[in-house]
């Protein structure tokens, strides 16, 4: 009995150590697996979740995340309201669950529209917007121009529709300079 004993701890023993091990292994192989992740795949996880940005130019959003692209984020701010947001503006993320997808699974058309695609679409629309700027400036007006790196922007009055006399000024912004595209109606 004694023997029986002996035994049955031995292999209880072994067990729980199989059971160590295997948890270890588990343990390092999603370490290993998180830090292969790139900010994108960690967001395309986020994908319709509500979210808290702390942008660049102490701009703070709340919104839900509706696409993720190469160098910009989609959000939608409810109201019919939504936001093109620079991913390089992004200074932290808040409201992320604990999913996120796996390198190299996104889209392809998702893949290579970049920022220069996201705002040209809104430059398409020709519907006025707010420009919030890296230097906590904002401006009301409507984009003209997309370049491979800028913007040339018309200001006129928030919420106005670009009409020629109402134009103030034409500016070219590189895109380092934005933070986020607000359409304004």
């Amino acid at each position: 009995m004694r023997w029986d004993d002996l035994f049955a701890d031995l292999e209880a023993q072994a067990y729980a150590a199989g059971i160590a091990q295997r948890a270890g292994e588990v343990d390092e192989r999603t370490r290993g697996e998180v830090g292969t992740l790139g900010v994108h795949e960690r967001l395309r996880g986020a994908l319709d979740a509500p979210l808290r940005l702390r942008l660049a130019g102490g701009l703070t959003l709340a919104a839900t995340l509706r696409r993720v692209g190469p160098d910009w984020l989609l959000l939608d701010e409810g109201g019919g309201r939504e936001a093109v947001v620079v991913l390089a503006a992004v200074l932290g993320v808040r409201g992320l669950g604990r999913h996120s997808t796996t390198p190299d699974t996104g889209g392809v058309v998702e893949s290579r529209l970049g920022l220069r695609h996201a705002v040209r679409g809104i430059a398409r629309d020709r519907l006025p917007c707010r420009l919030h700027l890296a230097d906590a400036s904002t401006l009301d007006a409507t984009i003209d121009r997309v370049g491979a790196d800028f913007v040339e922007v018309a200001t006129h009055g928030a919420g106005e529709p670009r009409r020629r006399q109402d134009v103030r000024e034409v500016e070219l912004l590189p895109f380092t300079a934005l933070v986020a595209v607000r359409r304004t109606l």
